[in-house]
């Protein structure tokens, strides 16, 4: 599954070209011009990272990720940005960014920190995880396997079982779990839900995956 990538840039030559770059490592970016838009696509998306410039129209990156930060979102966020001070810095992170990058900068500098920052939102540091009663999870692949058996799971099943993995410990409200399984546009539906926890849990167990009521699910490996 590609990681999505919020782009919010106003330069358009600018923001076209990190675009392409990103798409060749095969990541999926979600264009932004200016904050409002930008806003929108957190909302309506499941994004996993966000690239954000800071002096952009209708509402500067800045106060966008405050915003989104005090609605409880700690997607990783990075600013891509020409202000250069030590105070903008200072302020950048105060909002609650995880990096800085001042232009120009090189594309491959960027793509180091991107990759950096997703392996430690998702604590992906090898290529299994070794869960327990002979089960493996491959994350690059979106595999499970059991006693080195392949176990089939639909897709918005083996999707769900990352969310968990990638989330250990941490209450998964039904929103977030419906924009990271159904795509803009398609209709989330709570029965199909139920039905994919029940088919995961028949697989790794009942006790792991706890139900909040009226709340969302917590995986407690």
């Amino acid at each position: 599954m590609q990681r999505k990538i919020l782009l919010l840039e106003d330069d358009l030559q600018l923001s076209d070209t990190i675009k392409q770059f990103l798409e060749h490592h095969e990541y999926e970016v979600l264009i932004a011009y200016n904050g409002y838009r930008a806003k929108d696509l957190i909302y309506e998306k499941h994004i996993d990272l966000m690239l954000l410039d800071i002096k952009v129209p209708y509402q500067n990156g800045f106060d966008l990720l405050d915003d989104v930060r005090k609605s409880g979102n700690m997607t990783a966020a990075i600013f891509i940005t020409s202000l250069h001070s030590v105070e903008d810095v200072t302020k950048g992170f105060s909002v609650g960014c995880d990096d800085y990058i001042r232009k120009p900068f090189a594309l491959k500098e960027l793509l180091v920190r991107i990759e950096s920052l997703l392996k430690k939102q998702f604590g992906i540091r090898e290529n299994k995880i070794v869960l327990w009663d002979g089960l493996v999870y491959y994350p690059k692949e979106f595999q499970l396997m059991k006693n080195n058996q392949n176990i089939h799971l639909k897709t918005k099943e083996i999707k769900l079982l990352n969310i968990f993995i990638e989330n250990p410990n941490q209450l998964l409200e039904y929103q977030k779990i419906f924009d990271a399984l159904w795509d803009y546009g398609e209709e989330p539906n709570s029965a199909s839900l139920r039905t994919y926890i029940k088919t995961i849990r028949n697989i790794i167990g009942k006790k792991y995956i706890q139900t909040v009521k009226n709340i969302g699910y917590r995986f407690v490996p």
